[in-house]
């Protein structure tokens, strides 16, 4: 008997996402399977947190599409940057974390005995314990970043998107954070993680997708990661026209 094939979960055809008419991800298409591990790889501006945003639901695409098949809002757990994150919001680290349940208890819903478990649980497997009560507002970045992972965690969702997760988190830290995301793939999840280190990548990501704009590869990491792709990669993002409209390419 061969391998088990996994399942398509979220797959793009032709897609174009930007921001007015001026494309940030030009002519994609690909597919996100169950239990996947893909790491979004590619030089500064070169469009992955744009499509971080769009497979999350939180951009629509100028050109193509993006199905979810079954796949439904509350089965998607979306980390965004922390810059993104108003930190000026009143709300403490438990509240933080169990925004991640909204899903199951709605916004006023109260939590069940079981659930209040699950949000300790993973303020704990973050390290975040003793600060369960600590404005977000006064957490350190590398404390704010472990809360976000939580309340990803307690969200308990198919689909796991992941912008730069390890950024302002030390290395002890950022190990413990890449456990999660190996077992959470490994339990059948599929993650998609941009990251930005390399040797990080390949050690632990089995698959990646190289950006600039649009695919330069998609593949297993050592293919993908090699010193051509990479230079192209450069290249492709250099040469971008910024103010081009929908469907123009940069010269070759």
């Amino acid at each position: 008997m061969g391998p088990c094939l996994k399942r398509p979960l979220i797959s793009l055809q032709n897609v174009t996402v930007g921001y007015g008419r001026r494309p940030a991800v030009h002519h994609l298409s690909g597919v996100f399977h169950e239990g996947d591990l893909v790491a979004v790889a590619g030089p500064n501006g070169a469009g992955k947190t744009t499509l971080i945003k769009a497979l999350a639901g939180a951009l629509t695409p100028l050109e193509g599409n993006i199905e979810r098949g079954t796949l439904a809002r509350r089965d998607i757990a979306y980390l965004p940057q922390l810059s993104e994150i108003d930190r000026s919001f009143p709300l403490d680290v438990l509240g933080l974390v169990s925004m991640g349940l909204y899903g199951e208890a709605g916004a006023f819903g109260r939590l069940t005995s079981a659930q209040r478990g699950r949000v300790r649980a993973a303020i704990a497997t973050v390290g975040l314990e003793d600060l369960t009560r600590r404005p977000i507002g006064t957490l350190s970045g590398g404390q704010a970043q472990r809360a976000m992972f939580a309340r990803v965690i307690v969200q308990n969702a198919r689909l796991i998107l992941l912008d730069e997760p390890l950024n302002a988190v030390d290395a002890r830290t950022a190990e413990t954070l890449l456990d999660l995301a190996v077992a959470w793939s490994e339990e059948g999840r599929t993650v998609v993680a941009v990251l930005h280190d390399h040797e990080r990548i390949r050690s632990r990501f089995p698959n990646v997708l190289l950006m600039a704009r649009e695919v330069i590869a998609w593949g297993p990491a050592e293919e993908t990661l090699n010193a051509e792709n990479l230079f192209r990669a450069r290249q492709m993002s250099e040469g971008w026209n910024a103010r081009a409209e929908t469907c123009e390419r940069p010269a070759a």
